[in-house]
């Protein structure tokens, strides 16, 4: 996979992409990186990126032109068309379905806005995907972009040491995580649940999954309103509902 960022402030991404896990799925080849500063496109004498607003208003709005320009010629004829992903607080929400959708694509151009907005015409005729990493509002959208070239990344394949790990994530399953544990078995005379040491694998994976949808009923019921839920679910929340 290959993932473009077009930002303002490429230094931001250096540690981010230089490090951990992202920099192992460089090394491999799983996916590549590029960060572009978009004011190298601007088409005028002082790289001016951004203008007043027609109409009026505060603040400054980010021109069109450098972005047309920057992703023509990071596309080239003949390649794969990319998915343009507009960080923006107007987007929708991003999601872990979101990121699984993004990891089969080969090519992921990142936009990082800033001051009032984008001018229009980006989103219009640019851009093929709107996303917010929360509904809040950040200084810029590097900080998302990071986040989407992170939750990405680790779901390529033979990124992840263990390829159970992204399938069995929160959210990946449609329920926040079980719980883990590891040695000591007792910590201060706290104690990993007997069922995990009794070597039953059948028993072992039952607990875990009761105990996702457990910690799912109870910190994130919102996740299964849509979600079919088996008969052996039902049964298990039937029972944290008369125990709480």
């Amino acid at each position: 996979m290959r993932i473009d960022v077009l930002t303002l402030f490429p230094e931001m991404f250096t540690n981010v992409f230089g490090s951990s896990i992202l920099k192992q799925a460089q090394t491999s080849g799983a996916v590549s990186y590029q960060v572009v500063n978009f004011r190298d496109y601007a088409d005028n004498k002082h790289k001016k990126v951004d203008d007043y607003p027609y109409g009026g208003g505060a603040g400054m709005v980010l021109r069109a032109q450098p972005f047309f320009d920057a992703v023509d010629d990071l596309v080239k004829e003949g390649q794969v068309k990319p998915r343009v992903v507009m960080l923006c607080p107007q987007g929708e929400r991003y999601t872990q379905k979101k990121a699984e959708e993004f990891s089969k694509e080969q090519h992921l151009i990142l936009l990082c806005g800033h001051y009032e907005g984008y001018d229009e015409r980006v989103r219009e005729y640019l851009v093929t995907d709107e996303v917010s990493i929360g509904d809040y509002v950040l200084t810029g959208g590097e900080l998302g972009a990071m986040v989407i070239a992170d939750s990405v990344t680790r779901l390529l394949p033979g990124v992840l040491g263990n390829e159970q790990s992204a399938i069995t994530d929160s959210f990946s399953t449609g329920f926040l995580e079980h719980p883990h544990y590891t040695r000591p078995a007792d910590f201060r005379g706290m104690k990993v649940p007997d069922i995990l040491l009794s070597g039953h694998h059948k028993n072992i994976e039952d607990w875990r999954q009761k105990e996702a949808l457990r910690r799912t009923w109870e910190r994130r019921p919102d996740l299964l309103e849509e979600k079919p839920l088996s008969d052996k679910e039902l049964k298990w929340i039937d029972e944290f509902t008369r125990k709480n």
